[in-house]
């Protein structure tokens, strides 16, 4: 199973794209000739990651009947100081908020997404290191 988007020019250094019925402008800083109409394509990157994953974790979560009141992932990356500069390092942290959350069962989602279900996990961990914690609140 394939998939293709097209991305078509928007002027300056933006480009548009339609992804599942939502316009997605991604463009520069005005340093580079951008007018900040959208976000850079590398932080898009570790947006995807915590979309990704977050979205296996809650689904595993459900399935494992796991309520909680609050899901956060932080995700920061280290880009490379030469070009092509890309992230070589990944850090990801959930943090959860709830009542009496069973610790085991949120460490075993977690697990199971970045090991096993996270597509863009798996792409991103054959150019970058990628590592994670869990915080509860």
């Amino acid at each position: 199973m394939g998939q293709t988007i097209e991305t078509s020019w928007a002027g300056g250094m933006a480009f548009e794209t339609i992804l599942n019925d939502h316009k997605l402008v991604a463009d520069a800083g005005s340093k580079v000739g951008g007018e900040g109409r959208g976000p850079r394509p590398k932080p898009l990157l570790l947006y995807s990651l915590a979309g990704c994953t977050g979205m296996d974790v809650v689904s595993l979560l459900k399935k494992m009947r796991v309520d909680i009141e609050e899901f956060k992932i932080l995700v920061s990356g280290e880009l490379t100081d030469e070009h092509p500069k890309y992230y070589h390092k990944i850090h990801v942290t959930y943090q959860f908020k709830g009542k009496d959350i069973n610790t085991s069962k949120v460490e075993k989602a977690v697990n199971l997404s970045q090991d096993k279900y996270c597509g863009v996990s798996y792409m991103l961990k054959k150019a970058a290191e990628i590592t994670w914690d869990i915080e509860y609140k």
